[in-house]
C-alpha cells in the first residue's frame, strides 16, 4: 500500500456483554483510526412497557430487565418514586434494602471474578478448565455466589427477579430468626471474600495505564449503593436524580444500544474501580484495611485490568456490611408505610454492581407513568471501553494472533458488561492491506 500498513481487527460473537455484540478495529501505520463496539441485541422496549403502569407495577417490571442485577433496577425505581412522593421509610427498612443490595453485589462480583475473569489471568479458556486445577478457589467463588443468592431470595422472595420491594417498604420483611440464620454463612463468606483479594493481588495484569474520567455516587456516611451524590474525578457534584444535567445519550451508527457521554462529549467510566477511587474512604473498615494492605489503589484507578481487584475489595465490603446488618437487625414495626401518589418527575441513581444506574419517570394526574428513561451502566461504559481499546490496541499489534485476541477480550471483560449467557472465546479476524 505504498508504504502504508493498514490492518483491520474484527472480533465477532463478542462475549461477556449485555446481549450480542462485536468489535472492529482499523489500524493504519500503528495508529487506531476506527474502533466500533457494536451491540446488535434487539431493543427490549422496557421504557415503553412501563408506560401506563403504577409505581409498584413498574418496580416488578424493571426487575425483569436483568437476571444478574435486578435489585439495582428495583432500587433506582423505588427510591425515585419515594423521593417524588416525599416518603420517609423506616431506618430498618432502609438497612434491609442495603442488605438486599449487598446480596446482589456478592453474587454478581463472585460470578465475574471466578467464572468470567480469573480464567483470563491464569491462562484457562473457561472456568471449567480452571476448576480442574484450582478446584478449591472455584468452589469458594460458587459458595460466595450462593450466599448472595440466599440474601436476595430471603428478602425478595426469589433469587432472580425478586418480587417483594414496594414503594414505602416491602410486601414482607424477614423475622429476626430468618436473618440470624445467615450469620454463620456470612462469616464464612467474609473469609472467602478476603481470600479472593489475596488471590487476585497475585495476578499479573497487562501494563496499560491511562488517566480516566471516573464517575460514581458518593455518600458522606456510607459506601454508595442506594444513595449519594453523583461525583467525578473532574469535580462533578450532582443530586442522585440530576444525571441529565451533565450527561446525555446518543445513537451511534454501529450499535443498537445508546451510548452516554458528558454534555461536553467526553467518555467516562463507571463501576467498582470508580467507586473504590471516589468513595474508598467510606468502605467498611475491613475492606478499607484490606485495600491498604494490597497496595492496589493506584493500579485500580489507572489500569482497567485491575478492576478485578476492585470487585474483590467490594466483596469484602458487601459481606462485612451484610454481617453487620444481620447482627443488628430489629424488624420494623410495619413492612411498609402508606403513601400518596402525585404527578411529577421521579428520578434517582443507585449503584448497580457494574456502576451507576439512572431512572426517570414522568407521572400523570392518575399516578400512572407517562414516560420513562432508564440508563444502565453498560451503555454508559461503552464509550469508555472504545476509548481504552483505542489507547491499548497499538501495544498488541506485534503479538501473535491468539495473544492479541486474548488481550482484547480480557480488556473488554474488565468492565464486566452485563450478560445472561456467553461462551469464553472471541473469533478475531485480522485483515492485512
Amino acid at each position: 500500500m505504498h508504504g502504508t500498513d493498514e490492518r483491520q481487527f474484527e472480533v465477532e460473537g463478542l462475549t461477556r456483554v449485555e446481549g450480542e455484540g462485536s468489535l472492529r478495529l482499523r489500524v493504519r501505520d500503528g495508529r487506531v483510526e476506527e474502533v466500533e463496539l457494536e451491540i446488535f441485541e434487539a431493543p427490549r422496549y422496557f421504557e415503553r412497557l412501563v408506560v401506563g403502569r403504577t409505581p409498584d407495577e413498574v418496580i416488578d417490571i424493571v426487575a425483569r430487565i436483568c437476571g444478574i442485577c435486578p435489585v439495582a433496577y428495583q432500587m433506582s425505581a423505588v427510591h425515585a418514586f419515594e423521593d417524588l412522593f416525599g416518603v420517609e421509610i423506616d431506618p430498618e427498612v432502609r438497612r434491609l434494602r442495603r442488605l438486599f443490595y449487598c446480596g446482589e453485589w456478592i453474587e454478581s462480583h463472585a460470578l465475574h471474578v471466578y467464572l468470567l475473569h480469573t480464567p483470563d489471568f491464569l491462562g484457562y479458556p473457561s472456568a471449567i478448565e480452571l476448576a480442574r486445577d484450582h478446584r478449591a478457589a472455584v468452589e469458594g467463588g460458587l459458595a460466595l455466589k450462593k450466599t448472595g443468592n440466599r440474601i436476595v431470595a430471603l428478602l425478595g422472595g426469589r433469587p432472580i427477579h425478586p418480587v417483594s420491594v414496594r414503594v414505602g417498604g416491602w410486601s414482607r420483611v424477614p423475622r429476626r430468626a430468618e436473618l440470624a440464620a445467615l450469620g454463620h454463612e456470612l462469616e464464612t463468606a467474609l473469609g472467602l471474600a478476603q481470600a479472593t483479594l489475596d488471590l487476585v493481588t497475585a495476578f499479573e495484569a497487562p501494563p496499560f495505564e491511562r488517566e480516566p474520567r471516573l464517575v460514581s455516587l458518593r455518600h458522606p456516611g456510607e459506601y454508595p449503593m442506594n444513595d449519594g451524590r453523583i461525583v467525578s474525578t473532574d469535580g462533578l457534584d450532582l443530586a442522585p436524580g440530576g444525571w441529565e444535567a451533565s450527561f446525555e445519550e446518543e445513537q451511534v451508527a454501529w450499535s443498537h444500544a445508546l451510548q452516554a457521554r458528558t454534555r461536553a462529549g467526553e467518555a467516562y467510566l463507571l463501576g467498582p474501580s470508580s467507586r473504590v477511587t471516589l468513595a474508598g474512604a467510606q468502605l467498611h473498615p475491613l475492606a478499607r484495611a484490606a485495600l491498604a494492605r494490597a497496595g492496589l489503589a493506584e493500579r485500580i484507578r489507572r489500569n482497567p485490568y485491575w478492576s478485578i481487584a476492585a470487585r474483590a475489595v467490594e466483596l469484602i465490603h458487601a459481606t462485612a456490611e451484610a454481617l453487620d446488618v444481620v447482627d443488628a437487625y430489629r424488624p420494623p414495626a410495619e413492612p411498609s408505610i402508606p403513601w400518596e401518589s402525585r404527578p411529577g418527575t421521579a428520578a434517582w441513581s443507585t449503584e448497580a454492581p457494574r456502576g451507576l444506574l439512572f431512572h426517570r419517570y414522568e407521572l400523570d394526574e392518575r399516578g400512572l407513568v407517562a414516560a420513562a428513561r432508564i440508563v444502565p451502566p453498560t451503555s454508559q461504559n461503552q464509550a469508555a471501553i472504545e476509548a481504552d481499546l483505542t489507547a491499548f490496541a497499538p501495544s498488541i499489534l506485534d503479538l501473535p494472533h491468539e495473544d492479541a485476541t486474548h488481550r482484547l477480550e480480557q480488556l473488554i471483560r474488565s468492565y464486566d458488561p452485563c450478560i445472561s449467557c456467553a461462551t469464553h472465546f472471541l473469533d478475531l479476524r485480522i485483515e492485512r492491506a
